[in-house]
């Protein structure tokens, strides 16, 4: 907390020292941008905290103060809140950087470099840090993503010791990091989720499939995007009206209409022929009708209840893979959570929705964990979970569980409490709520008359992390 304060003194120190300083220049814009109040133009400069907006069409290019790079995509409301720099004394820089909403591009600049640890880039939602650092971020008000292209970053949501007008990086126990060696990654974070998660980038997902690149953005290319760049119309308005003329009407090119063709001249036509009247000579004989067969009514689909798929989705030690994120994902199965090790899904099928009164309990069915020391030259180690207790209480929409963690040397107890939605998931209170002590996400199904599961992580003592998966059973 003290580190906090000092973070949030440092700050509103630099804003009174330095009345509204030059953050950077504009060295490129297309398309509708502003900047405050006016139109954003080439070289113009850039003031903290100035408003940052592009339309449908836009992009803003900024090279900062220190040589880093600030870019905005389209349909994106940005700020650079604070960009003041001490290079006598680099602890005192501070930087500042806020997303609002869209899709933006911070790489750092020198002064970042030297003092990472006053660096703040902030969404509606989350707090992310940098490791020497180029990231790219998606946000509305409601959910953030990161993708990383070099160095690493740290995000953390918003709580009681992480808040939006703090400084510098959030590194409590909900924090995780996300670096360019993790290809194909990205971090997402939700509001009031406890922790942000590990997803695979996909073009569902990737703040590059939300507002591609120009393929004259530094550092990226058509090649590096999951999206191609859009294609240029093949026919512009004024071929397209001299078509339609040669057309002789109001089609559209390509509409596959009727068009009237001239009639040629010198084809003999048919005489006309006059037809009698008929004359009629009394009612005809009907056949007697047939009876129809019913159709029969088509079968009853059963639609199956949505069932739990979990595992680890990467290798650890001489274990291979379980889970294929992209397979899953391309069955059409929700991924409801997923760590550094181990990912949870749910199929397709029929909603489950909790029960107004009551409760239930579960019994552990099975479960894994991996244990990540700190320090990467020790190799990682597998443990086990026993004595599992999973309790709902429906009146009031909560759960509590907990388990024996067993590992060669020791045996820990975690625990953790929190709430259950209407559709069956439920999410851990954070870490500072008795007796939680760790971080906890997974959801409840029909399947099997009852099952349940969820992926747990936690910080341990002696600079360890353990990531893990839990799978749950109604008792016989």
């Amino acid at each position: 907390m003290l580190r906090q304060l000092l973070a949030v003194a440092g700050f509103a120190l630099a804003a009174h020292t330095v009345q509204a300083a030059e953050a950077g220049r504009i060295i490129y814009v297309a398309g509708s941008a502003q900047v405050a109040d006016r139109a954003a133009t080439l070289n113009a400069p850039v003031q903290e905290g100035e408003m940052l907006v592009t339309g449908k069409d836009g992009f803003i290019y900024i090279k900062t103060a220190d040589d880093g790079l600030f870019i905005l995509r389209p349909s994106t409301k940005a700020r650079i809140a604070a960009y003041y720099i001490d290079k006598q004394n680099p602890a005192n820089t501070r930087i500042k950087l806020e997303l609002l909403s869209g899709v933006a591009r911070s790489k750092s600049g020198e002064a970042v470099k030297l003092a990472r640890q006053n660096f703040r880039f902030n969404t509606p939602v989350a707090a992310i840090g940098v490791r020497g650092t180029d990231f790219t971020v998606f946000t509305d008000q409601d959910t953030s993503r990161v993708t990383v292209l070099t160095g690493g970053i740290t995000i953390s949501g918003f709580d009681g010791a992480c808040r939006p007008e703090g400084g510098g990086p959030c590194e409590g126990a909900a924090a995780r990091e996300l670096f360019a060696t993790q290809k194909g990654q990205l971090l997402q974070i939700r509001r009031g989720q406890p922790a942000p998660q590990m997803l695979p980038e996909t073009n569902a997902v990737s703040p590059d499939a939300v507002a591609p690149p120009r393929p004259d953005e530094p550092g990226k290319s058509p090649a590096t995007t999951l999206l191609p760049p859009p294609q240029a119309p093949s026919l512009d308005a004024q071929k397209t009206n001299t078509l339609k003329q040669q057309l002789g009407s109001n089609q559209e090119p390509g509409d596959g209409g009727n068009v009237v063709t001239p009639e040629q001249p010198g084809v003999p036509t048919d005489p006309i022929v006059t037809v009698p009247p008929v004359t009629e000579t009394g009612p005809l004989p009907t056949e007697p009708t047939k009876p129809v067969d019913p159709k029969p009514a088509d079968p009853v689909k059963v639609v199956p209840d949505r069932g739990i798929v979990w595992g680890r989705w990467q290798p650890v030690l001489d274990q291979a893979a379980a889970v294929d994120l992209v397979a899953e994902l391309n069955k059409g199965s929700e991924l409801v959570a997923q760590n550094s090790y181990y990912a949870l899904f749910r199929t397709q099928g029929k909603e489950y929705l909790v029960p107004e009164r009551g409760g239930v309990s579960f019994e552990l069915s099975g479960g894994s964990a991996v244990i990540r020391d700190d320090n990467t030259a020790i190799a990682n180690r597998l443990a086990s979970v026993e004595n599992g207790v999973l309790k709902f209480n429906f009146d009031n929409r909560t759960f509590a569980t907990n388990f024996d963690l067993v590992n060669q040397s020791e045996r820990l107890l975690m625990q953790s409490t929190g709430k259950v939605s209407s559709d069956g998931r439920f999410v851990g209170d954070p870490l500072y709520v008795q007796p939680n002590n760790m971080s906890v996400s997974g959801f409840i199904s029909l399947e099997n008359s009852g099952t349940a599961a969820y992926l747990f992580d936690s910080r341990l003592s002696g600079g360890r992390t353990v990531y893990g998966a839990t799978s749950w059973n109604k008792p016989k």
